[in-house]
């Protein structure tokens, strides 16, 4: 049964928030009333946030990462080891290994990974800017940390066919992570452990 609202632009409004991951038409409901009982500069900070974040974010040039500027935090920190190379599906996995403290590297961000069903082949997403990034020479290593799914292993192995022919060395990380765990919803005592004693990759699940 459909809900019938008492306003054209509540239901204008519940419908744009169902369009958010895992919201539905209730919960979009109780968002949408919550924002209307906040005052008017809380709302339009909130509405000029996400603007400027949709208009003004950057991808770093260098790793995909979110950034402000060209180059993200990470990639331009002189601290950090960049012959050391960590592959993650997204944006949350790096902030997930990031607050394990665990890791010093960089990262490179390939923003999904293979999945046939889904449409998603390896020319959507970053690998062919990681071949070009190994290409020049100075990543020594290159860590695999995606998702311990088919996806991910079939990414992996990818990933590996790719890289056989550069001098590199290819490790992934340990299995501490069960299989078909996500790593942005994995403890950071877990996944910062899984980092350490990452074992070398040759291209078998």
């Amino acid at each position: 049964m459909d809900q019938r609202y008492p306003s054209r632009l509540l239901e204008q409004a519940v419908t744009s928030f169902t369009k958010l991951p895992g919201i539905g038409r209730k919960t979009a409901l109780r968002l949408v009333l919550y924002q209307l009982r906040q005052n008017d500069a809380d709302v339009d900070a909130f509405i000029n946030a996400i603007g400027t974040l949709k208009h003004e974010v950057k991808y770093c040039q260098k790793c995909h990462n979110l950034s402000d500027a060209d180059v993200c935090p990470i990639c331009s920190d002189p601290r950090r080891d960049s012959s050391v190379v960590c592959v993650v599906e997204n944006i949350q996995d790096v902030m997930a290994i990031e607050n394990t403290m665990q890791y010093r590297g960089l990262y490179h961000v390939l923003g999904g990974i293979i999945s046939p069903m889904d449409g998603i082949g390896p020319a959507d997403i970053e690998i062919e800017s990681l071949v070009e990034r190994v290409s020049d020479g100075e990543v020594k290593e290159v860590i695999l940390a995606l998702s311990s799914t088919m996806e991910g292993d079939t990414t992996n192995f990818y990933i590996f066919r790719k890289l056989a022919s550069q001098n590199v060395k290819l490790s992934v990380i340990a299995r501490g992570i069960s299989v078909g765990d996500e790593l942005e919803y994995t403890d950071e005592v877990t996944l910062g452990r899984s980092i350490l004693n990452r074992t070398p990759f040759n291209g078998k699940v």
